[in-house]
């Protein structure tokens, strides 16, 4: 990609520039970069107030100088999604532009959806998180909702998965209603708990597709299950993901941790904001940390809201809430 400056000087004096980007892309990469109708570009034109002109493959950028420069680094970002992926879409576009812009880098992907698209950690910490799978049998990941630790976990079990590393995955979470009461459901424990694992389903359908998904199930190569069916058992080569850690209870913690086998990983993820124990409870989560935050062997990292990779306004609002809850 190459760059060529201006600058010009307005009536009152207000310092622009003018910036050429060259770029590098075929045909059809520069038809997805464009978006729909210009949609990608305007949207670049709304956040930082600036305009536009593309004439070929030659992109002017003309506003503020800080305006302009943000603009291109969200640009290169594009770009480089394109590259990697082939594709664009509006969510992504809304993730670019809404996230701290961090270097330019040439990731390896974790690995892949059904349909084919490449996975990629999408933020600094993401990225921590995913060095920190590759390096340690057990992974603390603790954040707010929306960071994406229980998709990169699934991701990167998948890809163990794939190049047959493991045997199989399992699943995990605790029976605690956010409260709501598991009682009044029909069925039994894991008939109850089902619908507060859909995330995990979700994540894997994406990965896998449904009908494998079914398959892996049956075969029990893959298992999703309540943190109750976990008692009793030594987990061999397998990656074992427990979700919404921080709705167990000590002995929950201690009983879970201690089902680690031979050729296994552990990922435990938790929010420690969102706890719905009851009030006399203390979280097994923040046991263990406190416990274990000296082992080598185990790494803790700890997402940000600058890690969340869901619509913008909700990181606003998870601050707001808690703000509220350290007053």
């Amino acid at each position: 990609m190459i760059t060529f400056d201006k600058l010009k000087t307005n009536e009152v004096k207000t310092l622009k520039i003018s910036k050429q980007i060259v770029l590098d892309l075929n045909s059809n990469q520069l038809t997805t970069f464009v978006g729909p109708q210009d949609q990608h570009l305007s949207a670049i034109q709304k956040r930082y107030h600036v305009d536009y002109f593309l004439r070929s493959n030659v992109l002017e950028i003309e506003g503020e100088k800080s305006e302009v420069m943000e603009a291109i680094k969200k640009i290169e970002k594009m770009i480089q999604s394109i590259r990697n992926n082939e594709s664009l879409t509006s969510k992504d576009i809304l993730e670019i532009l809404h996230h701290p812009t961090t270097a330019i880098k040439k990731h390896v992907p974790i690995t892949y959806t059904f349909g084919g698209k490449h996975i990629y950690p999408k933020t600094n910490g993401q990225e921590e998180l995913v060095r920190a799978m590759k390096k340690h049998d057990m992974v603390f990941s603790v954040g707010p909702a929306g960071t994406g630790k229980t998709f990169l976990a699934v991701a990167y079990a998948v890809s163990l998965l794939r190049d047959n590393k493991i045997k199989r995955i399992i699943l995990t979470r605790p029976a605690v209603e956010a409260g709501e009461n598991l009682g009044f459901l029909p069925g039994d424990l894991k008939e109850k708990v089902d619908p507060y694992l859909q995330p995990l389903y979700d994540a894997l359908n994406i990965l896998l597709g449904v009908e494998s998904v079914e398959k892996m199930l049956e075969k029990k190569t893959i298992e999703i299950a309540p943190l109750a069916y976990m008692r009793g058992r030594t987990l061999d080569d397998a990656f074992i993901i427990l979700d919404e850690a921080q709705n167990t209870t000590d002995a929950q913690m201690k009983m879970f941790l201690s089902r680690m086998g031979y050729n296994s990983k552990m990922i435990i993820n938790g929010d420690i904001t969102q706890i719905d124990l009851p009030f006399n409870q203390q979280s097994g989560l923040l046991i263990a940390l406190d416990l274990l935050s000296d082992m080598e062997e185990i790494a803790i990292v700890k997402l940000q809201f600058s890690d969340i990779v869901r619509h913008p306004l909700v990181s606003k609002i998870l601050k707001r809430y808690e703000k509220r809850r350290k007053q």
